[in-house]
């Protein structure tokens, strides 16, 4: 029941597909030359393999350059004696707005010379493909520009002979599939690369120096979730254009080199569970003043919390937790990251007071598991989403009674301030602070000015 709804569902997307081309071909089928059989009979058999339980020859009869599944799209010709051919393939149903051919439990290609099929292919996209079914190794052209395998567990290859002759490529996304291998090194000729993301892969050895190479147009290189080791190569700071580097889950060491810091347009970073050396908070993050996103969490560099905030006034998410960090969190931080949304300092060796206002910004904050003291002033934005302030595992802190009886912050078993607990540090603002010191000042000249009289001095 449940197979003749999806199979009815698809169809009645495709008919919207065919509808939609109606009118195309109906004024082109005069004019264009039709697809080359080869190339209709080529494609038939991918679907087929791909889902033989679809009659794809009976729903799509006619030239499939005008009336197609949604996925498959021509490359129309400007000259009338000219042939349309296959330049975008697209597989694996994503969702209702990208209705792509759904591939069956048991997918695999019959026909794997798809370089000798589509000659003129520039992009091939797989979703959720191969599951169960081993694919025989494809054989890609050379005129490929996007290349995207996402969520193929069963579709194993070396990406080193994967990849080979693809020098047209602008992005590359090959995400929780089974290639293994190193990073091929001839990767740093493919000149038109923007994007490279291959994350949650078999690879393995180090990453190969002459991805530098990619500096004018890379955007994004995400090698997450993989067995990539040794250092880092100092050629990654030439990657100025990138926006996005993402190297978590990984066993890199050494030291995060000094070279990142010529990543000016850097927004995310991302070098969380690694096993990089006990070298301390790399200075280098506050020569980059564009960095919204930053995590280096799960590697013990060790060290105290640099003073580094007062150019990083845009950051939005810090993780810092699992780092055996020590001292005490500067009060910078409270005062210069006022976009933070997202801070996590928990798991660490850190003492000392919260700053004020680092909680006046944050709605997501872990500080558990450290030595930190004090009161701690919890402000409206925190208290909406208390369920996302963690405090505990810190003797020392206390929090105002209004906020300690109930909710998560009650169950983390902190400790209600007295009266008179007085902070580690209180910071007043503007007029107010200028007051309460002119007040005391005044207090204590009131104090002397008596004792002064009734002493006879």
């Amino acid at each position: 029941m449940c197979g003749s709804h999806v199979l009815w569902t698809m169809m009645f997307s495709f008919v919207i597909v065919t509808s939609t081309f109606f009118s195309l071909s109906h004024q082109q089928q005069q004019q264009q030359q039709p697809l080359d059989p080869s190339e209709q009979n080529a494609l038939y058999d991918v679907l087929h393999s791909l889902n033989p339980t679809i009659p794809w020859r009976n729903l799509f009869p006619d030239d499939l350059c005008l009336s197609a599944p949604h996925g498959v799209v021509c490359d129309f010709p400007t000259h009338q004696n000219e042939t349309p051919h296959v330049v975008e393939l697209s597989f694996g149903y994503v969702s209702d707005e990208t209705p792509n051919p759904p591939c069956s439990l048991n997918a695999t290609l019959n026909n794997p010379l798809i370089s000798t099929s589509f000659p003129y292919l520039r992009k091939l996209f797989f979703y959720n493909c191969f599951n169960k079914t081993l694919p025989p190794p494809l054989s890609l052209p050379s005129s490929l520009e996007e290349l995207v395998f996402i969520n193929n567990p069963s579709f194993v290859a070396a990406l080193d002979t994967f990849l080979q002759n693809l020098t047209s490529l602008r992005r590359l996304i090959l995400i929780g599939n089974s290639f293994h291998g190193e990073v091929p090194f001839y990767i740093g000729g493919f000149l038109n690369l923007e994007e490279v993301t291959l994350s949650r892969n078999n690879l393995s050895g180090k990453i190969p120096a002459s991805l530098g190479l990619l500096r004018k147009n890379l955007k994004v290189l995400d090698l997450s979730g993989n067995n990539l080791s040794q250092c880092l190569p100092h050629s990654l700071g030439n990657l100025s254009q990138l926006l996005k580097l993402d190297l978590s889950f990984n066993a890199f060491g050494c030291r995060i080199p000094e070279n990142l810091r010529g990543l000016q347009s850097l927004h995310f970073l991302d070098l969380s569970f690694n096993r990089f050396g006990s070298f301390g908070v790399p200075m280098l993050l506050g020569e980059i003043p564009t960095l919204k996103e930053v995590y280096l969490s799960g590697n013990f560099l060790s060290g105290v919390i640099p003073d580094i905030w007062e150019n990083l006034g845009g950051v939005e998410k810090l993780g810092f937790s699992e780092m055996g960090l020590v001292g005490n969190i500067p009060a910078s931080m409270g005062v210069h990251l006022k976009k933070l949304r997202y801070i996590g300092l928990d798991n660490n060796n850190l003492d000392g007071s919260v700053p004020y206002g680092l909680l006046q910004y944050a709605s997501e904050i872990n500080l558990e598991n450290n030595k930190l003291s004090g009161r701690v002033e919890l402000f409206s934005t925190t208290t909406k989403v208390g369920q996302k302030v963690k405090l505990a595992g810190n003797k020392g802190l206390c929090v105002d009674n209004k906020v300690v009886g109930g909710g998560v912050l009650g169950q983390q078993q902190l400790k209600a301030c007295k009266k008179t607990d007085v902070p580690d540090a209180v910071v007043f603002s503007g007029a107010s602070s200028l007051l309460l010191g002119f007040d005391s000042l005044a207090g204590v000249v009131v104090v002397v000015f008596f004792v002064f009289i009734f002493t006879g001095f």
